[in-house]
């Protein structure tokens, strides 16, 4: 299966063309049905997966340059396909400014969470960043951002959080891995930021913060970080991102899960006390 395109981007309708995008896939399934594939045979051809193709051919996916290529000339399009590449990149390299839709979808669920719960692996919560956290971040990101989408998402984090200090504010807790908390990314600075905002949040009453120790014998979490959020007046579900991929999970049993694994995680992680001692003594080092 190719990686290229099983990892394509989503946009909604207010970041890319959606007219564009359905007359692309229209133009793709005439084509495929003119030359007498079925989706599945098409995506076989090009070891693509009949879902994506469908999913192209129904406007909801970007296709890539590659895929485009493949298909025109598997289809015998001579270079219809080909013809709006340019256009497509064109209207991707503005809807990367913003939030792909498929985070958007997370942060319009949390923006109306009563109940958050985070485990990370690789850096604080989003929530829980400082401005200068986020900015490191950013700046480190390959490909390059631009800087006006550097300014633009780190304003877009920081007005997320704006939920933690509303009334009545959602109920958090996190478990961050100790690593997490000594890795010195942006430089001593910015770590020694990070920890002494970590222990502000966890003095506020909706907020509780454990730590998973290095040295702890057991970790339930071996898979990797996920969010479980609970928005007002629907049921939990989990989000997972990796490698600028994001994926909403909505099905009650693999919620459950995550749920079980999660209770699992946060007793063997430190206490709220236990942890918040440690982050002082992490703020003491150099």
């Amino acid at each position: 299966m190719s990686e290229a395109v099983e990892s394509q981007e989503s946009y909604d309708d207010g970041e890319l063309s959606s007219d564009l995008m359905r007359a692309v896939g229209k133009q793709v399934k005439l084509l495929r049905e003119r030359a007498g594939f079925t989706q599945k045979e098409m995506g076989d051809r090009l070891r693509y997966s009949e879902d994506l193709v469908s999913s192209l051919e129904r406007g909801r996916r970007t296709p890539q340059r590659e895929f485009l290529e493949a298909a025109d000339e598997l289809l015998g399009a001579g270079g219809l396909l080909i013809a709006p590449i340019e256009d497509i990149e064109k209207a991707k390299a503005k809807a990367r400014v913003r939030h792909p839709a498929w985070f958007k979808d997370y942060a319009r669920l949390e923006s109306s969470a009563i109940e958050i719960n985070f485990f990370s692996t690789l850096a604080p919560p989003g929530l829980l960043q400082t401005e200068d956290f986020i900015r490191t971040v950013l700046n480190g990101r390959q490909p390059l951002l631009s800087e006006e989408t550097i300014e633009q998402r780190v304003v877009s984090r920081l007005a997320r959080q704006e939920i933690l200090t509303r009334w009545p504010p959602p109920m958090v807790t996190a478990v961050i891995d100790e690593s997490v908390l000594r890795r010195k990314l942006g430089g001593h600075k910015v770590r020694q930021g990070q920890l002494e905002h970590l222990l502000e949040l966890g003095r506020l009453r909706n907020i509780t913060l454990q730590v998973l120790p290095l040295d702890c014998e057991e970790n339930s979490g071996v898979d990797g970080p996920f969010v479980l959020l609970t928005p007002k007046g629907r049921q939990q579900l989990a989000y997972l991102e990796v490698q600028g991929v994001g994926q909403l999970i909505t099905d009650p049993e693999e919620v459950r899960i995550l749920a079980a694994r999660y209770g699992s995680i946060r007793g063997q992680a430190l206490t709220p006390r236990e942890s918040q001692a440690l982050m002082q003594e992490l703020l003491g080092e150099r």
